[in-house]
């Protein structure tokens, strides 16, 4: 019998077919008005100098980014810097304990792949428990709602800040 590889814990790679435009999935990334419709909750985009964006400019390499609980608006879930943005298909930013997230939208099979890799991630044992398993399993659950908000589908996020510890944050 063959033995497998040994598991890179380091980085995770997730892809998700949407039936729409690879510009729509873009648009879906990298403006706060496309973010805040299926991620986490209202985003704010800072250009270089400080200047806050507009809901649905795209933002540039070098901005800075802001995210807030959709359920608790006064608490910052997460903030970084965006790393590259191509203005169609690629979009990288810092996540999770600094680690790039990279994501490349294109087109296979007549259908839109949005691809995310979340990469450099630290192989510690707390680490591969809490970011290499949460944060793959957080994606997952972004990426399907990314997938029914762009098709015309339901926000699948849980909006009743009296329920808690369900799956849809």
């Amino acid at each position: 019998m063959a033995q497998l590889p040994p598991a890179d814990f380091s980085q995770f790679k997730l892809r998700v077919n949407v039936r729409t435009s690879v510009e729509n999935a873009y648009r879906a990334w990298a403006s706060a008005s496309g973010l805040d419709s299926w991620f986490l909750g209202k985003v704010t985009f800072t250009d270089e100098a400080g200047a806050a964006r507009s809901g649905d400019s795209l933002a540039q390499g070098g901005d800075e980014y802001a995210c807030y609980f959709y359920r608790h608006p006064e608490t910052m879930a997460i903030k970084g810097k965006v790393l590259k943005a191509n203005g169609r298909n690629l979009f990288s930013f810092s996540f999770s304990k600094g680690c790039p997230v990279t994501i490349s939208i294109y087109t296979e099979q007549n259908e839109t792949i949005v691809e995310l890799i979340e990469s450099n991630l630290p192989t510690d044992e707390e680490t591969m428990r809490k970011h290499y398993v949460g944060d793959s399993k957080g994606w997952i659950f972004y990426l399907t709602n990314l997938k029914s908000v762009l098709e015309g589908g339901l926000d699948l996020r849980n909006k009743n800040a009296d329920i808690v510890n369900v799956i849809t944050h």
